[in-house]
């Protein structure tokens, strides 16, 4: 009996990774799929590694492995070899990226090829053929980098040579159209997949400008994966000092932002009076706490002239009362991001 042979799957969590996936494991291959997640993308699993290795697992029949890239894809983003994209997305170098964490784990597993869900055509900047000879060639792993959805489409690499996987049992997608997936998830027998909406967050025109922004003027030095979370979370605030004040718009967006609390941030909101509750997280210049409580009073109308924005580790617990006035239209035009 001869030992199995043994991939590494890129897992999007869209329908073409989680495709690619199974039709190579479908042909009696071992795959184990990594889901990279970061502030752009997958972000809303963090914390949630176990529960989604479970979900794919039980699901799809998919070995999953959850893996956060937050820090190391700071720098990927800072200076891209490749350029961004229309927006701040730095899509080659992203894939370039991820793909080099895939074949050290590859090595480390004992694994013999890579596969993804790409699919010709479909994504204007990293899915060109052009590109995607680029992403392989630049990795040195053109051989062994399989792309089953569209395989037929490309030049035969060496899992198919080998004999490891049947490039007849491989398919030719090309294009944008999404039907001929959803024809095959219906004939593996794929339910409940996740739309094609979403996707990276770089691509979103508002969220890219607050990162850029960021990146630019704000921390161009020291950037934390912390500060990116907050800035993409409810309504933020940039202060001329670097200080950032994130407020919940619900009550959901609250819950969420205390949940990235750090040592050394504050929760903020007026006191005994309904309204936003913000998190403070101070920069490295002056205190700016003064112009974050006169933004929550902007957003708080019921809070007379006497009202005070309580600072402090919990919203129970409040080291820091400050009385300020109500920040006008320019200032907040000029601080919201």
């Amino acid at each position: 009996m001869t030992d199995r042979i043994k991939a590494i799957s890129l897992l999007s969590g869209g329908l073409d990774s989680i495709l690619a996936a199974k039709v190579v494991a479908d042909q009696g291959v071992d795959v184990l799929a990594l889901h990279f997640i970061s502030p752009f993308f997958g972000a809303d699993n963090r914390g949630k590694e176990e529960e989604l290795e479970a979900y794919y697992r039980d699901t799809y029949g998919i070995e999953a492995r959850v893996l956060d890239v937050s820090d190391e894809y700071m720098e990927i983003l800072g200076n891209p070899q490749h350029g961004y994209g229309k927006n701040f997305n730095p899509c080659i170098d992203c894939k370039i990226f991820l793909f080099r964490r895939a074949l050290e784990i590859m090595e480390k597993e004992g694994a013999k090829f890579l596969i993804t869900g790409e699919v010709v055509g479909q994504r204007p900047m990293s899915q060109r053929r052009d590109a995607m000879n680029l992403i392989a060639k630049r990795l040195g792993a053109k051989e062994i980098l399989l792309r089953p959805l569209c395989a037929k489409r490309l030049e035969a690499t060496k899992p198919e040579l080998e004999g490891w996987v049947d490039r007849e049992k491989l398919y030719d997608f090309t294009g944008r159209s999404r039907k001929p997936q959803m024809a095959l998830a219906e004939e593996l027998g794929v339910g409940d997949y996740p739309s094609p909406a979403g996707g990276c967050r770089l691509t979103d025109p508002c969220l890219a400008k607050r990162v850029r922004l960021y990146f630019d003027e704000i921390a161009p030095e020291n950037r934390s994966s912390e500060d990116i979370r907050l800035l993409l979370a409810g309504r933020p605030f940039i202060f001329p000092g670097g200080s950032i004040l994130t407020m919940g718009r619900s009550h959901e967006e609250n819950l969420s932002i205390m949940k990235m609390q750090k040592e050394g941030d504050e929760l903020a909101h007026v006191i005994d009076v309904p309204g936003p509750v913000g998190l403070f997280r101070a920069g490295s210049g002056e205190d700016e706490r003064g112009l974050a409580a006169s933004v929550l009073m902007r957003y708080c109308p019921k809070a007379g002239p006497d009202a005070k924005v309580g600072f402090g580790p919990s919203e129970e617990v409040q080291t820091t009362l400050l009385s300020a006035s109500r920040a006008g239209p320019d200032e907040l035009e000029k601080w919201k991001r």
